[in-house]
């Protein structure tokens, strides 16, 4: 019996052990994860900062998960070493686990910015919370206070949730970053300032083009032009470094992250990587599509279903889960609006929150980013995942006036195409669980998580239930 090891039970991880054992009920697989929690939707967690999901709703496994599907499942373990000799995992148990193909998929973890106080003998100091996993939700609701002033070290996409989340617990947030407008990977330089003044207006504020000295325990931030944040809670959401340590000790090639190549192996071929920890030229780091797409790829080939299957990069849309505010970006966002080689338009109105860029290249959508237009984010995107020629009338598609033909029923949509993105639930999984019962809006979010993300979603979840209720069709 073939055996693949997983190290790392993070939503890379588990969604690799779906996959492997959806294609072959005989191989055996062992889980080896850090956390003593069954895997969960690290993408929810800002909802569950903002006290709008439960813990518990964030998970994508059940405690009987494991038993069900045959998988040897270890909790809150550390791996102590890969034994590539022996071809074995050494626990922190001293349990040795055989393998003949080990994934590693470790993720990532909080960087720590080089701020005095921040860090007392390599922890975290009191009043320092970092943002990245379900404890650390729980160390922040159980310090965050109504009325407490906080400070959210970083303004990329995390950052911004986190600060949304508090806010939302009526806390009083101030966040620091050290670039000069918002999300900076995600959004130009009009987006971000309007989703700053967006923000703004639900309270939260913001200190751009500043990075923290020194950490005041009780007090605050002392910045570096000498200015002052308070702060009784500073939450780090400065960005991430992949957790290679284990690759490094076991001799394997690491640069930013993991080597991988097509096959997603690494320089030892019967070690492979995914996820965060992994390095691949068409991965972006820190975001969820680009494992689901890598953990298709390498159970194709680990379980023989298709042993060419080759990972060739993501395509990836953003979308910002923070509550009220609806922003999406997507592919070349950087093209500035004279670029002789694309048609770029934008449109701002910042008053209303809202902001849309438009990049197209030979007639399809190659970047944007779409602010406080959701209708006009759901057309956009379509167009980019699918490829098809935009409509003629740029503006009416970049006010979210216009639907190409190609896409003006469901019924068009491919079977793989992601309707909710927080959770990665395509058409044909909506399908499928219409078919088993999921009538209704409730019931299909029970059965598929479509929804109980940002949101974003439920107009386009409902146009397929309406669909379906009228066509019932044979097939997705």
């Amino acid at each position: 019996m073939r055996r693949v090891v997983i190290v790392g039970y993070g939503m890379a991880g588990a969604r690799l052990a779906d996959e492997l054992r959806r294609r072959d009920t005989g191989i055996s697989i062992t889980v080896v994860g850090a956390e003593p929690h069954a895997a969960y939707n690290r993408v929810l967690l800002s909802t569950v900062v903002a006290g709008t999901m439960t813990p518990e709703s964030t998970r994508l496994h059940d405690e009987k998960w494991a038993a069900e599907h045959d998988i040897d499942l270890h909790l809150g373990c550390e791996v102590r070493e890969v034994d590539r000799a022996s071809r074995t995992v050494v626990l922190g148990s001293g349990e040795s686990v055989p393998y003949d193909a080990l994934v590693l998929a470790t993720g990532s973890v909080p960087w720590v910015p080089p701020a005095e106080g921040l860090l007392e003998d390599g922890e975290l100091a009191p009043g320092v919370v970092a943002f990245r996993t379900l404890d650390d939700c729980a160390r922040i609701e159980a310090k965050a206070q109504k009325g407490m002033p906080v400070a959210v070290l970083g303004g990329g996409l995390l950052g911004i949730e986190a600060a949304r989340g508090l806010a939302g617990r009526g806390c009083l947030v101030t966040v620091v970053h050290p670039v000069g407008h918002l999300m900076e990977r995600q959004l130009d330089p009009g987006a971000g300032s309007v989703l700053a003044r967006t923000l703004g207006k639900l309270g939260i504020e913001f200190r751009l083009n500043a990075l923290a000295a020194k950490y005041l325990p009780g007090d605050g931030l002392v910045l570096d032009d000498g200015s002052h944040v308070p702060a009784e809670l500073v939450v780090v959401s400065a960005g991430v470094r992949a957790e290679t340590s284990l690759a490094v000790a076991a001799g394997l090639t690491v640069d930013r992250g993991i080597v991988v190549d097509d096959a997603l192996r690494t320089n030892d071929p019967r070690i492979h990587a995914i996820g965060d920890c992994a390095q691949h030229p068409g991965t972006v780091s820190g975001l969820v599509q680009p494992a689901w797409d890598q953990a298709a790829v390498l159970a194709d080939r680990l379980t023989g279903v298709n042993p060419a299957a080759r990972y060739s990069g993501t395509s990836v849309v953003t979308r910002l889960k923070a509550r009220d505010v609806d922003l999406a970006a997507l592919g070349d966002v950087h093209t500035d609006v004279d670029c002789p080689d694309s048609e770029v338009l934008c449109f701002q109105e910042p008053s209303r929150g809202r902001y849309a860029k438009l990049v197209l290249r030979d007639d399809r959508v190659t970047g944007a980013i779409v602010l406080g237009a959701p209708d006009a984010a759901a057309t956009i995107t379509q167009l980019y995942d699918r490829g098809i020629p935009a409509p003629t009338d740029r503006l009416a598609l970049l006010l979210g006036r216009a639907l190409p033909a190609e896409a003006a029923s469901p019924a068009d949509l491919p079977s793989s195409a992601v309707i909710c993105r927080c959770n990665t639930v395509s058409k044909g999984q909506i399908v499928s669980a219409w078919r088993a019962g999921a009538e209704s809006l409730p019931q299909l979010a029970e059965a598929t998580r479509a929804t109980t993300g940002c949101g974003g979603c439920k107009d386009a979840v409902c146009g397929l239930l309406d669909w379906l209720g009228a066509s019932q069709p044979a097939s997705a």
